[in-house]
């Protein structure tokens, strides 16, 4: 009955480890990773960290001047030599308050100032959300293309050990010469190495994706799933030119910017006007007893000490502008290139998918049936079986192409036009 019961929990145990690793096993769609990274991230919550003390520095702005409170207890005789016989006898005591008042609405421009600027960051933090997401689907589409290469470099390996059998049991019977089989043999280097290969690359964009997902499982234990093959049907480019102008937080940035300096300047402009402060007191001084008292204190502004920031700001506006017109620019040159390239790429892979890939795989079978029966020489044969494997692999890297460069177009416009 022990020896019963520790088999029972050893099954148990093993039961409970196999169903673990089951669920880590499980593949993970390109949303749910997606969903993920934007919630785990360290640089894009750096970066949401950053919108917010901008949007702190929003109070800071908007303070209103503090008032002055001053006292003031003076005529303190010390020394008192005839009547009234008190040190505090002539005692002048004076309680003022001043207040600066801001004129030109510069509270008010300060305030739509660093408005802007946490607009600014904003799309900062989601230009960066743009360019992380782009680096997040290229790993993406690394492991969906290296599990298509690891696939076919395993379907040739068993392929080619089933023609080296069949090769072996020829020269048992001395229908094959051992120089034949052992070229044959030697053959075999060449698929071993595609499948380590494919393996590496498996495992360097599995490692790629876990540190944009700040996630410390191992690789082995990591996998993703999705469509790998390409589609026919691009959008318009010039529907995705008016994307991207619209949609680019990159360019709405640029453009944020200009109007920020437009209020930089007008800001300038205000904080070289005076502001008076305007103060109100009340005392006490013996010979009239109590009194009030108003004041207003206005600055003269014989030397305009605010020259240069107002040409700095002006010359800033002007550079903004030009930095928008490059960025629109920019926007139009990356959409461009990255739809030819997808274009490219399909036009390369349609004949792959309708013609080639059927075609080597029934010339690589015919010769191989000719050189089993002697209608075809063994250089035929491995040069049949290496365009067939050639055929496969290009296919592959060009639908990983076609895939990256479709990412490519999505960060070229801003947001996905190419699932």
């Amino acid at each position: 009955m022990r020896l019963t019961f520790i088999w029972l929990c050893s099954g148990f145990l093993f039961l409970l480890l196999f169903a673990e690793d089951g669920a880590a096993q499980e593949a993970l769609t390109w949303q749910e990773v997606r969903d993920r990274f934007e919630a785990a991230n360290p640089s894009l919550r750096a970066g949401q960290i950053g919108v917010e003390e901008s949007r702190a520095a929003e109070i800071t702005a908007d303070l209103r001047p503090n008032p002055n409170l001053g006292l003031l207890a003076d005529q303190i005789n010390p020394f008192p030599s005839g009547p009234p016989h008190s040190p505090f006898g002539n005692l002048l005591s004076v309680a003022a308050v001043s207040y600066l008042h801001e004129r030109a609405h510069k509270r008010e421009l300060r305030l739509d100032s660093a408005r802007e600027a946490t607009g600014i960051a904003a799309s900062d933090q989601a230009d960066l959300e743009r360019t992380l997401l782009f680096a997040l689907r290229s790993a993406f589409v690394g492991v969906l293309q290296a599990k298509a290469v690891l696939r076919a470099a395993r379907d040739n390996l068993a392929y080619w050990d089933r023609v080296l059998a069949i090769s072996r049991d020829r020269f048992q019977a001395g229908d094959l010469a051992r120089i034949d089989l052992e070229r044959l043999e030697l053959q075999r280097v060449q698929f071993e190495a595609d499948l380590q290969t494919a393996e590496v690359n498996l495992r360097t964009a599995k490692i790629q994706i876990l540190t944009l997902l700040n996630d410390r499982t191992p690789a082995a234990q990591f996998d993703v799933s999705g469509t790998f093959d390409f589609s026919e049907q691009l959008p318009g480019l010039e529907e995705v030119r008016k994307i991207a102008l619209d949609a680019r937080p990159d360019l709405k940035a640029a453009v944020q910017a200009v109007d920020k300096a437009k209020t930089d300047h007008k800001l300038a402009v205000a904080n070289g006007s005076t502001d008076p402060t305007l103060g109100f007191d009340v005392g006490r001084n013996p010979p009239i007893d109590q009194y009030i008292g108003v004041s207003v204190n206005i600055p003269l502004r014989i030397f305009d000490r605010n020259q240069g920031e107002k040409l700095r700001t002006r010359l800033d506006e002007d550079r903004n502008q030009r930095l928008l017109d490059a960025a629109q620019a920019q926007v139009l040159s990356d959409v461009d290139s990255s739809y030819a390239v997808v274009n490219s790429d399909v036009i390369l892979l349609r004949p792959y998918k309708a013609k080639y890939l059927e075609e080597a795989g029934r010339v690589r079978d015919t010769v191989r049936f000719a050189y089993e029966h002697g209608g075809a020489s063994l250089l035929d044969f491995l040069s049949a079986e290496n365009d067939y494997r050639g055929v496969q692999i290009n296919y592959a890297n060009l639908v990983g192409s076609y895939l990256t460069a479709a990412a490519q177009l999505n960060l070229a416009a801003g947001r996905e036009v190419m699932q």
